[in-house]
């Protein structure tokens, strides 16, 4: 009998959605040391320097772990189901990362943002499969938080946004996961931690772990 190609497709459609190995590889970046900014700057030889390869993460930024710690967060209470489509306004990122787990788990994705990012930001957006919807550039990361607002007050049974800037599981992400990560990479060694600020996430989430481990920790 010829071969069932309809069916065979759907059989390798189903085993992509539950391959979701790649999200297994969110977290667990290298701390590397950084020689040549406190020789530059005259630092005492006696400090030294770490970055966090955030990189390494699929996506290739800090925002694959909230993006990830959200997502998964909502389906263990119910927010999130396959009937759903995720919808979250961004400047790119955190964009990318829900973009490459929506693709991983199966769920639609749909991103709202200024018309003015990057032509290279929409290509990866749109190479994981999500839809794009632009706003007004003028209008910044402002425009694109009411656009998602308003799509979600459409139909929210249709839709689940993750909404980032009012999430705790962004900072929860990282004080689970980064700042874990930092004080066994340092052996509990570190002093100061610095972070930039975005949606505040890496800095309060990582910044309260390590202070949970040591109060004089900056």
């Amino acid at each position: 009998m010829p071969p069932d190609i309809p069916q065979q497709q759907a059989t390798l459609s189903a085993a992509l959605r539950r391959n979701t190995g790649i999200l297994q590889r969110v977290g667990n970046t290298p701390l590397l040391p950084i020689h040549g900014i406190p020789l530059l700057e005259g630092v005492s030889p006696l400090v030294v320097i770490f970055a966090k390869a955030e990189w390494f993460n699929p996506g290739g930024s800090v925002k694959a772990r909230p993006a990830l710690w959200m997502i998964e967060d909502a389906e263990k209470r119910g927010l999130l189901t396959s009937c759903k489509t995720i919808i979250e306004a961004t400047s790119g990122n955190t964009g990318i990362g829900l973009a490459m787990i929506g693709a991983a788990k199966g769920y639609k994705v749909k991103l709202i943002m200024p018309e003015n990012v990057s032509r290279e930001r929409k290509g990866i957006l749109r190479a994981y499969g999500a839809e794009l919807l632009l706003t007004d550039p003028l209008e910044g990361i402002d425009g694109a938080i009411r656009a998602a607002q308003k799509l979600l007050r459409s139909d929210p049974q249709r839709y689940y946004r993750p909404d980032q800037y009012n999430n705790p599981a962004n900072w929860q992400a990282h004080y689970n996961s980064t700042g874990v990560e930092i004080w066994e990479q340092t052996g509990g060694s570190v002093t100061h931690f610095i972070a930039g600020i975005g949606t505040s996430g890496t800095l309060m989430g990582t910044g309260r772990r390590l202070k949970d481990y040591n109060s004089a920790v900056q």
